[in-house]
Protein backbone atom coordinates (compact mmCIF):
# COMPACT_ATOMS: atom_id res chain seq x y z
CA UNK A 1 0.00 0.00 0.00
CA UNK A 2 1.38 3.42 -0.97
CA UNK A 3 1.46 6.27 1.47
CA UNK A 4 -0.67 9.29 0.52
CA UNK A 5 1.30 12.29 -0.66
CA UNK A 6 0.72 15.95 -0.06
CA UNK A 7 -0.95 17.93 -2.81
CA UNK A 8 1.33 20.99 -3.26
CA UNK A 9 -1.53 22.87 -4.96
CA UNK A 10 -3.81 22.45 -1.92
CA UNK A 11 -3.92 25.62 0.15
CA UNK A 12 -4.68 23.75 3.37
CA UNK A 13 -2.08 21.02 2.83
CA UNK A 14 0.70 23.45 1.96
CA UNK A 15 -0.02 25.68 4.97
CA UNK A 16 -0.12 22.62 7.23
CA UNK A 17 3.26 21.54 5.85
CA UNK A 18 4.83 24.87 6.79
CA UNK A 19 3.20 24.64 10.22
CA UNK A 20 4.67 21.12 10.51
CA UNK A 21 1.23 19.60 10.96
CA UNK A 22 0.97 16.26 9.12
CA UNK A 23 -1.41 16.79 6.22
CA UNK A 24 -3.31 13.61 7.08
CA UNK A 25 -3.83 14.79 10.69
CA UNK A 26 -7.10 16.72 10.55
CA UNK A 27 -7.67 17.70 14.20
CA UNK A 28 -6.58 21.31 13.55
CA UNK A 29 -8.03 21.68 10.05
CA UNK A 30 -10.97 23.86 11.11
CA UNK A 31 -8.69 26.15 13.11
CA UNK A 32 -6.16 26.46 10.29
CA UNK A 33 -8.87 27.06 7.67
CA UNK A 34 -10.41 29.78 9.85
CA UNK A 35 -7.02 31.53 10.04
CA UNK A 36 -6.39 31.10 6.30
CA UNK A 37 -9.79 32.63 5.55
CA UNK A 38 -8.99 35.56 7.85
CA UNK A 39 -5.76 36.15 5.93
CA UNK A 40 -7.71 35.94 2.65
CA UNK A 41 -9.93 38.72 3.98
CA UNK A 42 -6.84 40.83 4.68
CA UNK A 43 -5.57 40.09 1.16
CA UNK A 44 -8.94 41.13 -0.26
CA UNK A 45 -8.62 44.45 1.57
CA UNK A 46 -5.16 44.82 0.00
CA UNK A 47 -6.73 44.21 -3.42
CA UNK A 48 -5.27 40.73 -3.89
CA UNK A 49 -7.42 37.77 -4.93
CA UNK A 50 -10.82 37.41 -6.55
CA UNK A 51 -12.99 40.53 -6.52
CA UNK A 52 -15.83 38.63 -4.82
CA UNK A 53 -13.50 37.33 -2.09
CA UNK A 54 -12.43 33.78 -1.42
CA UNK A 55 -12.60 31.16 1.30
CA UNK A 56 -11.46 27.60 1.63
CA UNK A 57 -13.64 24.81 2.99
CA UNK A 58 -11.35 21.79 2.67
CA UNK A 59 -8.06 20.49 1.26
CA UNK A 60 -9.49 20.47 -2.27
CA UNK A 61 -9.25 24.27 -2.56
CA UNK A 62 -6.15 25.19 -4.57
CA UNK A 63 -3.81 28.13 -4.93
CA UNK A 64 -4.72 28.45 -8.62
CA UNK A 65 -8.37 28.92 -7.68
CA UNK A 66 -7.35 31.84 -5.47
CA UNK A 67 -4.41 33.33 -7.39
CA UNK A 68 -5.12 32.42 -10.98
CA UNK A 69 -2.02 31.89 -13.06
CA UNK A 70 -0.03 35.07 -12.29
CA UNK A 71 3.44 33.86 -11.19
CA UNK A 72 4.12 37.31 -9.74
CA UNK A 73 1.66 36.50 -6.97
CA UNK A 74 3.57 33.46 -5.70
CA UNK A 75 4.62 35.50 -2.67
CA UNK A 76 0.99 35.31 -1.53
CA UNK A 77 1.65 31.70 -0.54
CA UNK A 78 4.49 32.77 1.75
CA UNK A 79 2.40 35.62 3.12
CA UNK A 80 -0.53 33.35 3.98
CA UNK A 81 1.66 30.79 5.70
CA UNK A 82 3.55 33.42 7.71
CA UNK A 83 0.36 35.15 8.84
CA UNK A 84 -1.28 31.83 9.78
CA UNK A 85 1.84 30.76 11.66
CA UNK A 86 1.82 33.97 13.70
CA UNK A 87 -1.81 33.32 14.67
CA UNK A 88 -1.80 29.53 15.02
CA UNK A 89 1.68 28.78 16.36
CA UNK A 90 3.79 31.89 16.95
CA UNK A 91 7.47 31.29 17.66
CA UNK A 92 8.42 31.68 21.33
CA UNK A 93 11.51 33.71 20.44
CA UNK A 94 10.87 37.46 20.07
CA UNK A 95 13.67 37.77 17.51
CA UNK A 96 11.98 35.23 15.26
CA UNK A 97 8.61 36.91 15.76
CA UNK A 98 10.13 40.25 14.74
CA UNK A 99 11.75 38.73 11.65
CA UNK A 100 8.44 37.17 10.59
CA UNK A 101 6.55 40.42 11.19
CA UNK A 102 9.09 42.31 9.07
CA UNK A 103 8.79 39.70 6.30
CA UNK A 104 5.00 40.06 6.43
CA UNK A 105 5.24 43.85 6.12
CA UNK A 106 7.62 43.60 3.17
CA UNK A 107 5.38 41.10 1.41
CA UNK A 108 2.37 43.38 1.97
CA UNK A 109 4.29 46.27 0.43
CA UNK A 110 5.43 44.19 -2.55
CA UNK A 111 1.93 42.83 -3.18
CA UNK A 112 0.53 46.37 -3.02
CA UNK A 113 3.12 47.54 -5.54
CA UNK A 114 2.18 44.67 -7.83
CA UNK A 115 -1.53 45.39 -7.43
CA UNK A 116 -1.03 49.06 -8.24
CA UNK A 117 0.67 48.04 -11.47
CA UNK A 118 3.90 49.88 -10.86
CA UNK A 119 6.07 49.25 -13.88
CA UNK A 120 9.78 49.52 -13.41
CA UNK A 121 11.90 50.78 -16.29
CA UNK A 122 13.91 48.24 -18.18
CA UNK A 123 17.52 47.95 -17.25
CA UNK A 124 19.63 50.59 -18.99
CA UNK A 125 23.20 49.86 -20.04
CA UNK A 126 25.51 52.81 -19.49
CA UNK A 127 28.20 53.25 -22.15
CA UNK A 128 31.32 55.10 -21.12
CA UNK A 129 32.71 57.90 -23.36
CA UNK A 130 36.31 57.01 -22.53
Amino acid sequence: MTEPTINPDSILDSVKKVLQVPFDYDVFDLDIMMHINSVFNTLHQLGIGPVEGYQITDAEDTWDAFLGTDPLLNSVKTYVTLRVRMIFDPPPNSFTQTAIKEAIQELEWRMSVHREGVVYPTQVTVVSDT
